[in-house]
């Protein structure tokens, strides 16, 4: 049986973690969550402790000092993973945006289907968010169709944040030389994973926004998203790719 691992980064998410913990440990296929907290003043990371006590072996936590960064806390959960063997590693948001009964078509995308990183995608039929606001949706949809056409990536949601990758994928890709932190690090690694060779696919998804909690968006990680997608590019005409070791 393979082992999965969803990684789960956290900040002030004290209205949703212990409902998306225990949404996840129901589902039909066994994960385990890795919680990577940033300092939050609101106690998310005691009311995940006390639910360890519940779940000792599947539920896992990383406390940071401070808000650190999307990225670097998934690059964090990415080496901690890799450390301890897991087979499939998960991306997630803590807030149900992503539904976690869709984990089960990503994990099955990559054990069956052949994928290499799956990706919880919200645009490839048609547009698929609930409850944003027309221009956060326009933003958002045409963002990926600029960084599709600058990279030429056949991706239709590039800045999703969703994603199941296979092991070798974490592995193959030079963790250390990912650099971008907000919705620019999704593209960076979507993008690192194609120029060594992967397979990327597409899972349709509905993207529901939060009910409970903040939104952590602002408009400097589009900013970054904007800037960094023309680095990438440049960058990828010099740069050489590790490619997997086909075993």
């Amino acid at each position: 049986m393979s082992l999965n691992l969803v990684i789960i980064p956290t900040y002030n998410e004290k209205e949703n973690i212990e409902n998306i913990i225990r949404a996840v440990f129901a589902l039909e296929v066994v994960f385990e969550l890795l919680i990577i907290d940033d300092g939050s003043p609101d106690g998310t990371a005691n009311i995940v402790k006390q639910l360890q006590k519940e779940f000792p072996d599947r539920l896992h936590i990383l406390e940071r000092k401070g808000k650190l960064g999307l990225g670097t806390a998934y690059i964090a959960g990415f080496k901690w993973a890799l450390e301890r063997k897991y087979d499939y590693i998960f991306e997630m948001d803590a807030d149900f945006s992503h539904n976690p009964n869709d984990l089960v078509k990503l994990y099955k995308a990559c054990n069956e289907g052949g994928a290499d990183v799956a990706i919880g995608s919200r645009y490839v039929s048609g547009v698929n968010v609930v409850n944003w606001p027309i221009g956060r949706v326009l933003m958002s949809y045409f963002a990926s169709k600029y960084v599709r056409f600058v990279l030429g990536m056949k991706i239709a949601d590039t800045t999703a944040g969703f994603k199941c990758y296979k092991r070798q994928v974490l592995e193959t890709i030079e963790l250390d030389k990912i650099r971008f932190k907000g919705y620019a690090f999704q593209i960076e690694m979507k993008f690192t994973a194609y120029k060594c060779g992967f397979k990327l696919v597409e899972v349709p998804i509905i993207f529901i926004n939060r009910e409970l909690g903040t939104s952590k968006m602002s408009g400097g990680i589009f900013g970054e998203a904007f800037l960094g997608v023309v680095q990438l590019k440049l960058e990828s005409w010099r740069r050489k790719y590790p490619r997997p070791n086909i075993t």
